[in-house]
């Protein structure tokens, strides 16, 4: 059974980066470049900010919360600072592989006039010139640190951290030391062990964070359908080489299809790659259900089942819009799903991080209060309370 379980309610969670206090971004941006900074100040600007954003997230109505991932410059870059056997060299301003690859074939003059999903990474290229090692120690021991001191005088159900996977870390990591892609992703695998291990052993949930899992299909616009499965099969079994020491009730994966805003019109369908995000080790499942794309996708569950005792966790709300969705609209998301795969074994989710995604931090806060009570009037019908 899931740690983040519950028999009598629908429980609420969502999926990772939170807003970023004004005066914190600009530093910890600074940090990943390289750039010097007031270490002392940054720590007790993160050390404050995490404490606030974990108040709020229970002030919210979220029953399992995190740390908003405030200290990372973004949920994939952080992880350039915890692996040694790289160097940095000048990048072309985009991506190595690019999540909108397929949409700009079809739609070049949108991206001419909205460049930023485009080019949301790329200044620099992290180039992988030797033998992977996880040196990231210090910098998770203070995000593990602060998370707890947080925590304290708080009584959430669940906390989780979340992590990234290898396959979306090959995305913008080249590799000019591995042989293949074979021995290149299991070493990415091996050295992110060691972050996936420390979280757990703190006593959090560890969720997985792996858009490149549906969203690798956008990032190779000539690839056929049983090619693409062939390539996500192989990220798979690297992931679960790394989670192999860890047990997967203790572990929740979360998929998106990139979360940019923009046409996501060649999104592969989740019916084509339901079975390979079931392939991977945890015991919950993270998906995009409430996005005009894959709101659909419930569908998906008349023919699916879940893992044996793993709980899903759809998007009911989610970062495509500002507008706030309605609490009866988010019932009924929930109760899709729930009908379909069992009241138990569902709880009430986002479709991705709304913390950079929304127009403004009250409006993720906003959101998260319509998430817990649309939770709440699902539970009452579920459960037919009065």
């Amino acid at each position: 059974m899931p740690t983040l379980y519950s028999s009598d309610r629908i429980l609420v969670t969502h999926a990772g980066a939170l807003p970023r206090p004004a005066d914190l971004r600009p530093m910890v941006l600074a940090k990943s470049r390289g750039e010097t900074v007031d270490q002392p100040a940054l720590d007790a600007k993160l050390k404050t900010a995490i404490a606030e954003t974990v108040k709020q997230q229970v002030k919210s109505g979220i029953d399992s919360v995190n740390d908003g991932e405030l200290s990372k410059p973004n949920f994939t870059d952080y992880v350039s600072g915890r692996i040694a056997g790289c160097e940095t060299r000048p990048g072309t301003g985009s991506r190595r592989l690019s999540i909108t690859a397929r949409d700009e074939r079809k739609f070049p003059e949108y991206f001419e006039v909205h460049s930023r999903p485009r080019y949301a990474g790329g200044q620099t290229l992290p180039v992988c010139v030797g033998e992977l090692r996880y040196v990231g120690q210090a910098e998770l021991a203070r995000d593990i640190e602060n998370f707890k001191a947080a925590l304290a005088g708080t009584s959430p159900v669940g906390a989780f951290l979340p992590a990234n996977t290898p396959g979306t870390i090959e995305h913008w990591l080249k590799n000019e030391y591995y042989k293949g892609d074979e021995e290149f992703l299991f070493a990415i695998a091996e050295a992110m062990s060691a972050e996936y291990k420390a979280i757990v052993d703190a006593g959090f949930l560890l969720q997985i964070d792996d858009p490149d899992l549906p969203d690798g299909w956008n990032c190779l616009p000539d690839i056929t359908l049983p090619e693409y499965r062939t390539y996500a099969a192989l990220r798979i079994d690297a992931l679960n080489h790394a989670l192999r020491d860890i047990p997967k009730e203790k572990i929740r994966l979360h998929v998106c299809w990139g979360s940019f805003h923009g046409p996501h019109h060649d999104d592969v369908p989740l019916k084509d790659i339901i079975d390979l995000i079931f392939r991977v080790r945890a015991g919950s499942y993270s998906i995009e259900a409430s996005n005009p794309c894959h709101e659909h996708e419930w569908r998906v569950f008349e023919n699916v089942k879940l893992p044996e005792g793993a709980t899903l966790i759809p998007g009911v709300v989610g970062h495509c819009t500002d507008f706030i969705e309605h609490p009866d609209l988010v019932a009924e998301r929930l109760m899709r799903y729930a009908n379909l795969v069992g009241r138990e074994n569902v709880l009430a989710g986002t479709d991705c991080g709304l913390g950079t995604r929304v127009g403004h931090p009250s409006i993720c806060w906003a959101k998260f209060e319509a998430l817990a009570e649309g939770a709440r009037r699902a539970t009452k019908i579920l459960w037919r309370r009065a």
